[in-house]
């Protein structure tokens, strides 16, 4: 019997956001500044969508700017999170709010002609079955439009862990929740069934006085590991101390504060349509490459090496 494999335990993950739902706005700067890169890239974009999903919304504090480039859309906010759903709600009741888990959409197809998620797939358990009911509840030449963190994700932190656990306890446990990497992203697409899949990276770097303070950052933005092998017990205060000694030592700048490092992934896609443009099938081409680059086309009978 075939068995989906559970990396994050998804109880622990909504447990996170409720957690963190009431101070979220003081601590959304992560959120709210890759919410901004991705809202620019829409202007690239010329044409107008009526019916968007944001999946993902936190407390809602992105959803005015998607509402303002779309006006006439029919916009819809969920989150996983009961209680941060609740802030949104609260923040406008003048559109549909929803609670809903990523990986059991309730949408029926072709709800949608966008589908916009910031930091928010990186907690799904089964990426491909959701990118797959992302792109059933879309309709034809929709756009899909997602930023999720990337495998390279607070590796100062990482390592830092490591080195303290591995020289003061027996053995290490998983400090960081695992992340997928760029290279996967556009062949997952392209199996989920969407068009045009593209996928590019960037990082954003975030500088504290110590590495307590992003620790405190992380729990009040609900990104805490939820991995499900994480530690259970408390982690022991002089492994904590030896972490923050080795995170200064190995990582701070000539100021004294200490980076921390957040890849992104942004995914572009479309769901399929007969408009769309499409390879030409081998031997139909109209125009030889060779006069298409004012060369000399030669033939060899050597074997390709």
């Amino acid at each position: 019997m075939d068995e989906s494999i559970e990396i994050f335990d998804r109880r622990t993950v909504r447990r996170h956001r409720d957690r963190a739902a009431d101070g979220f706005q003081e601590h959304d700067f992560l959120f709210r500044e890759v919410g901004e890169r991705l809202l620019d890239r829409l202007d690239d974009v010329k044409r107008e969508f009526s019916s968007i999903l944001e999946l993902g919304c936190r407390t809602g504090g992105l959803s005015p700017a998607l509402q303002r480039k779309y006006p006439e859309a029919n916009l819809v906010s969920c989150d996983f999170s009961p209680a941060m759903a609740l802030h949104a709600k609260q923040e406008s009741t003048a559109r549909p709010i929803v609670n809903v888990d990523e990986e059991a959409l309730p949408f029926a197809p072709g709800s949608f002609d966008l589908v916009f998620s910031v930091l928010d797939l990186h907690w799904v358990n089964d990426l491909p079955g959701c990118l797959l009911q992302l792109r059933q509840a879309m309709r034809p030449d929709g756009l899909f439009l997602a930023a999720v963190l990337g495998g390279d994700t607070l590796f100062e932190l990482r390592s830092s862990l490591v080195q303290a656990e591995t020289s003061l306890e027996s053995g290490l446990s998983p400090r960081i929740s695992p992340m997928t990497e760029l290279r996967d992203l556009g062949g997952l697409l392209q199996r989920s069934g969407f068009a045009l899949p593209v996928a590019d990276a960037d990082n954003l770097t975030v500088t504290y006085t110590n590495p307590f303070r992003l620790m405190q950052d992380l729990r009040a933005m609900g990104e805490s590991n939820a991995a499900c092998h994480r530690r259970s017990s408390f982690s022991r205060r002089e492994t904590l101390t030896r972490a923050a000694e080795l995170y200064f030592e190995q990582f701070a700048d000539a100021q004294g504060r200490v980076p921390a490092t957040f890849q992104v992934f942004y995914m572009t896609a479309w769901s399929p349509h007969e408009s769309q443009p499409s390879p030409l099938r081998p031997g139909t081409a109209a125009q030889r490459l060779a006069d298409a680059l004012g060369s000399q086309e030669e033939s060899t009978d050597d074997p390709v090496q």
